[in-house]
């Protein structure tokens, strides 16, 4: 099930956000994309040992813990601490489904990936294109979020990233090991 989680972050956080990363030295996307996830990925991202990244992960953390719908829609027990990633002309990342499990930055433990988390970072007026576009049951569905609000959805999900044609698309991505795995009980 997909879910719109709204005003996860106000306009001032995301403006904060904002000004920290226009700041930062951004990388090359594919360093944390599987092996056949990288074939298809062509984006940047805040490098995850940065402290930048660290402050602003932890910034999410707080907001999501504190978001009672949130909450009540993951039934959260384990998160991937959050990335950031950022897209421009004609970046995008193409079909993939998320790994399965992933290892939780600075440890060596690894947690099932229930459920992708994308928080958006830019107004939708902001670009073109950079939508996620989600397959489910229902067919498929492109998402443009205001900033600030997130989307949750099955990292079972066939997703994409539509190529950006203008402008640029920031958003922060994690995910989430539920307490409840299967995503037709959550």
């Amino acid at each position: 099930m997909i879910h719109h989680i709204p005003n996860v972050l106000n306009a001032a956080q995301v403006k904060e956000f904002r000004q920290q990363m226009d700041q930062a030295d951004w990388t090359d996307g594919k360093k944390t994309a599987g092996t056949l996830s990288a074939a298809v990925k062509k984006n940047q991202q805040l490098p995850e040992d940065s402290p930048i990244t660290h402050a602003l992960s932890e910034q999410v953390i707080n907001a999501v813990w504190n978001h009672p719908l949130f909450v009540s829609a993951a039934l959260p027990h384990l998160m991937i601490p959050p990335l950031f990633n950022r897209y421009e002309a004609n970046e995008s990342f193409g079909f993939h489904v998320d790994n399965a499990i992933r290892l939780i930055r600075g440890s060596n433990q690894h947690i099932r990936t229930d459920i992708s988390c994308t928080l958006f970072l830019s107004e939708p007026e902001e670009y073109d294109g950079g939508e996620l576009e989600i397959e489910d049951t229902y067919g498929f569905h492109n998402i443009k979020l205001p900033a600030g609000d997130l989307i949750l959805y099955p990292s079972t999900s066939l997703h994409q990233v539509t190529p950006v044609t203008r402008g640029c698309r920031v958003a922060s991505f994690f995910w989430v090991q539920s307490m409840v795995r299967d995503d037709s009980q959550r």
